[in-house]
Order: C-alpha cells, then structure tokens, then sequence
C-alpha cells in the first residue's frame, strides 16, 4: 500500500510545486507604479468687483469647473467639476506613473447663484504644468464671479 500511495503523492507534488512557482513570480513581477494627482481650487463672488476678495464676498456653491490634462503618453482627459458648501473643487485620478498629468488648463464654466454669474476676471483659465510627486496637490487661484450691478455699498 505505502508505494502505491507514493505513487498517486507525486503527481500531486508537481502540481502543488508548480503552483508555488507561479505564485512566487507573480509575486516577483514588477507592477506599473502607481500615481495619484489631485487639483483644487476655489469659486468665489466678487460683490463688488474689485478683483479683491474681501469680508463682502462669498463662495460660491455649485460652480463647474472644467480641468483638461494631457498625459505624459499624449492622451487628453477632461474633467468636469462642481464646487462644495465652501467654494472648493477637487479633481483626482490614480493611473499609471508612466500615464501621469504633464499639464492641464483649468478654467471656469459657470455659477448658478442667481447674483453672481458674471465672470470677474479677464482670463479664460489658468495654463499649469503638473510636476508634483504622486499623492500631492496642485492648488489652483480662485476663479472670481461677480455681480451684475454691484451693491451701492462699494461705491
């Protein structure tokens, strides 16, 4: 019985070495590394429209955003984002090292707040380069909107 045994035991010792020498390459191979990137930035309203945020002014809620990046591999992603109870929008990815933001154009879409949908500055969007470490943010300025008519007070 003990070399009949023996006998069905070494099929299943190549099979379980076989397996231990997959396992131990897939662990061993090397994995694309990881990057995360993150841009932020806030939407305020200028209530008087002096370029200058002040006590007066306001975030604002609900702003989009849009964020274009170009990959180190030449691929164009656009992000959309909308800004929280305090102003602040916030655009994340993890992908490849290899595939990780060169620069990106982020510019204001709109605001929904029903005083404040004038875009108060002159610039279309703000142009960066995105060299930060992975797991770091770039901060981006503050987007201003302002009123229509400003308020009699900031005469």
């Amino acid at each position: 019985m003990a070399a009949a045994e023996a006998e069905a035991a070494g099929p299943l010792r190549r099979a379980l070495f076989v397996l231990a020498v997959l396992a131990l390459l897939l662990v061993a191979a090397p994995a694309a590394e990881a990057w995360t990137g993150e841009i932020r930035g806030h939407v305020v309203c200028d209530v008087c429209g002096d370029a200058a945020i002040g006590p007066e002014d306001h975030v604002l809620e609900g702003a989009e955003v849009a964020v274009l990046c170009i990959t180190r591999s030449g691929e164009v992603i656009n992000y959309q984002a909308f800004t929280n109870s305090k102003g602040v929008y916030i655009v994340g990815e993890t992908m490849p090292e290899s595939d990780r933001w060169e620069s990106c154009l982020a510019r204001p879409i709109s605001s929904f707040h029903q005083h404040c949908t004038k875009r108060g500055d002159t610039h279309s969007g703000v142009k960066f380069t995105y060299s930060k470490p992975s797991g770091n943010s770039h901060t981006v300025k503050t987007f201003l909107y302002k009123p229509a008519n400003a308020p009699l007070y900031c005469s």
